[in-house]
């Protein structure tokens, strides 16, 4: 047993609480969230090299057993996971200190409070304290989501809110459920004691799990409250929420299933996923603003990781797990990239647009980069991940899903070439708006493009360091993907 587990939690909860200490100093604010966020990176960052031999990292808050108490557990599906969270939420907040979108006095707090939750929902071995991260994730992305106070972006925020409240009430209700009939809430002691119910409490309990998890990850019928709700929020806030809220309801949804042995569940997951993509980049297309085309493709991609769920093999939730790693980089540079282009024009809709490859070349690489690797083009991180999931579908004998993907790739390209099209090649219209005026100053009260070109190019690094990397990566995927499928990580208690 080890400390190590907590120590991103900490670091982050820490770091919060300075940070309101230090209310009315915004440069001390920030030293301390970039200095919390950098230590929580290196902690996650030592706790992967510690579990790539399949080692799992286990603590015990408080000496309870961890059946009754507080388990944290890290393996190499959270570790990884982790890693890459982290790595994406520091390139966001610098990207925030330099459009200045941190001002107000409660970003610096809230943002680690967002931090320690998401933190705490990757290594959480129970269901309950799985449900406290959420809380923590529900209360940190309403503020942030209404950060200026806009009629539009409180509005969409509250319907944000209500929508995940109910989604929070019925995983308590859930989680008694569970508890009642197993007597447990610890995912390591549910694999053993969940799977000895009767079929339909089991199916039940499942669908529970499942309807919940899917309001969290958007997935369809349940993702309607998305597409509105991100592109109201400050860029940053968009960028974050895109590319790792989404995914945190993604991997509760794998280790949940995983650790319950919801296998019966897998061709409605499978259904579900195909309805996402498809239903997802018909949106997409459907669009005519940057932020929305993008908001619509959180929702698309979604159904490709509970495509690999849904398969129920080690090589279906390897590819989730790997495609899962690819996207939290690749959705939060897009939405960065999309940043630079509101931030330079005053808009992102494409009829307002035009040019910027000629204007801006630096920013229409960086966007490039992530809008094939979305579109799944080698040899970008998109493609090895899709790869790895039509290889396990056709493994499966799932070929409708499969050409469901296929088809979903081809549409997500289509959509990447409307907004290259219209914000990058095509000519500007005549009643463009003149760029926003900007500062590399850093003391300068105005924003500081060098600074958020940087932040950017830091995002898009990390992805071209994934594709660089998918080998290894996808082992390592494998080699998670038979931890979860071979039980849970968690401890057992006695």
């Amino acid at each position: 047993m080890t400390p190590a587990p907590a120590l991103p939690i900490v670091l982050a909860l820490v770091g919060a609480a300075l940070a309101t200490l230090a209310w009315q100093r915004v440069r001390l604010q920030r030293a301390v969230s970039l200095a919390s966020l950098t230590g929580a990176l290196v902690a996650a960052g030592a706790m992967l090299a510690a579990t790539r031999d399949g080692t799992v990292l286990t603590t015990e808050v408080g000496g309870w057993s961890a059946d009754i108490g507080i388990a944290l557990s890290v393996d190499l599906t959270s570790a990884l996971l982790l890693t890459v969270s982290l790595a994406t939420m520091l390139a966001v907040l610098v990207f925030s200190i330099a459009q200045r979108t941190d001002d107000p006095r409660v970003f610096h707090p809230t943002y680690l409070v967002l931090t320690a939750g998401v933190s705490l929902a990757f290594i959480t071995g129970d269901l309950f304290n799985l449900f406290v991260s959420f809380e923590m994730l529900l209360i940190a992305s309403y503020v942030l989501v209404t950060l200026g106070g806009r009629r539009d972006q409180v509005s969409h925020g509250m319907t944000y809110v209500v929508i995940n409240l109910l989604a929070s009430t019925l995983f308590i209700t859930t989680i008694a459920f569970v508890y009642a009939a197993c007597g447990t809430v610890n995912l390591a002691e549910l694999g053993v004691r969940f799977p000895a119910l009767d079929d339909d409490l089991r199916l039940a309990l499942g669908l529970l799990v499942l309807t919940v998890f899917g309001i969290k990850a958007a997935l369809f019928p349940l993702f309607s409250w998305l597409p509105d709700a991100y592109p109201a929020a400050p860029t940053p806030i968009t960028a974050i929420f895109a590319g790792l809220l989404t995914k945190v309801g993604v991997y509760a949804l794998v280790r949940s299933s995983t650790s319950l042995g919801l296998q019966d569940l897998g061709p409605i997951l499978l259904v579900a996923a195909g309805l996402t993509m498809v239903i997802g980049v018909l949106g997409a297309i459907a669009q005519n603003d940057v932020k929305r085309i993008l908001s619509f493709h959180v929702v698309s991609q979604i159904g490709y990781m509970v495509m690999g769920l849904g398969l129920f093999t080690v090589a279906g939730i390897a590819g989730a797990i790997l495609f899962v790693i690819h996207q939290i980089p690749v959705k939060t540079s897009l939405f960065l990239v999309g940043g630079l282009i509101e931030a330079r024009e005053g808009t992102g809709a494409l009829d307002r647009l035009g040019g910027l490859a000629r204007a801006v070349p630096l920013v229409a690489a960086l966007f490039v980069l992530p809008a094939l690797s979305l579109a799944g083009i080698p040899p970008f991180s998109g493609f090895v991940a899709k790869l790895s999931l039509i290889e396990a579908g056709s493994a499966a004998q799932s070929y409708v899903i499969v050409a469901v993907s296929l088809v979903g790739s081809a549409l997500t390209l289509f959509s990447m070439t409307k907004i290259w099209a219209g914000a990058f090649w095509g000519a500007a219209p005549e009643d463009a708006p003149e760029p926003a005026e900007a500062s590399d100053d850093p003391t300068s009260g105005r924003p500081n493009h060098a600074l958020a070109l940087a932040a950017t190019i830091g995002a898009v690094g990390l992805t071209v360091l994934i594709a660089v990397a998918s080998g290894p990566l996808y082992e390592w995927s494998v080699t998670a993907a038979e931890q979860l499928l071979a039980g849970p990580s968690g401890t057992v208690g006695p």
